[in-house]
């Protein structure tokens, strides 16, 4: 049975006639998988309907994903055209993102770049990182840096170069950085609200009508560890 679409929730942070990105929260999926929740995609698609009493089906195109107990920025196509032409820039790497993360121990170094191949486990729908190619891996490469601290937990900001299954995830992990509440990736303990503590802060691309540089930005859900992370990025 699916969820009832009052459970999820999004906040529109840029729309125009070929684009809208949206603001997900954590547990949200943003299309279609084996549990049956509604998506993302299904209720940003009733929100256009309604705002624009359209009739008929509503083209919605998904262009990227971000995991379910992630929350931030999430950007989906209004046309065909748009669609088309945001997955060129994402397949051509001309789209910058930046996640925030916070973790459990200290990075090795205060910034760094991460290059690792990683290679998904379908039925456990896990992904493992290597440090050096194996058969069915893919190269993931990562740019972090280490912003600040709290007393138990450090805060770094990530940009990914590639695009991997739970590449953020499972590379720092590695790293020996777990991320707060990702027990699968190796975590202490889960968060309450089964969220973890990674963020797609911000996403920047060439806007592709208009093709002027647009940079959209998520804020962190309310909460103490996140706030302090908001502080120390002013």
């Amino acid at each position: 049975m699916k969820k009832s679409s009052t459970s999820l929730s999004f906040t529109v942070l840029f729309e125009d006639n070929h684009l809208i990105a949206v603001k997900k929260i954590s547990g949200d999926i943003i299309q279609s998988d084996k549990t049956g929740d509604i998506t993302l995609a299904e209720n940003v698609k009733l929100y256009i309907k309604k705002k624009y009493n359209k009739p008929g089906e509503v083209f919605l195109g998904i262009i990227h994903r971000i995991d379910r107990p992630v929350g931030g920025v999430v950007v989906f196509a209004r046309t065909s055209k748009s669609l088309s032409r945001m997955n060129a820039l994402f397949r051509d790497k001309e789209v910058k993102k930046e996640y925030w993360a916070i973790v459990e121990e200290k990075p090795p170094f205060e910034e760094g770049e991460l290059t690792n191949w990683l290679k998904k486990n379908q039925e456990k729908n896990k992904s493992r990182a290597y440090d050096q190619e194996v058969k069915e891996s893919k190269k993931a490469i990562l740019k972090y840096k280490l912003i600040g601290r709290s007393k138990n937990y450090y805060y770094l900001q990530i940009n990914p170069l590639t695009g991997r299954h739970h590449q953020i995830r499972v590379q720092l992990s590695h790293l020996g950085c777990k991320i707060k509440g990702d027990v699968k990736y190796g975590a202490k303990r889960t968060n309450k609200d089964g969220s973890i503590h990674l963020l797609a802060r911000s996403i920047t691309f060439l806007h592709p009508v208009k093709k002027t540089e647009l940079t959209i930005v998520a804020n962190p859900s309310i909460d103490p560890l996140w706030d302090e992370f908001l502080n120390l990025s002013k």
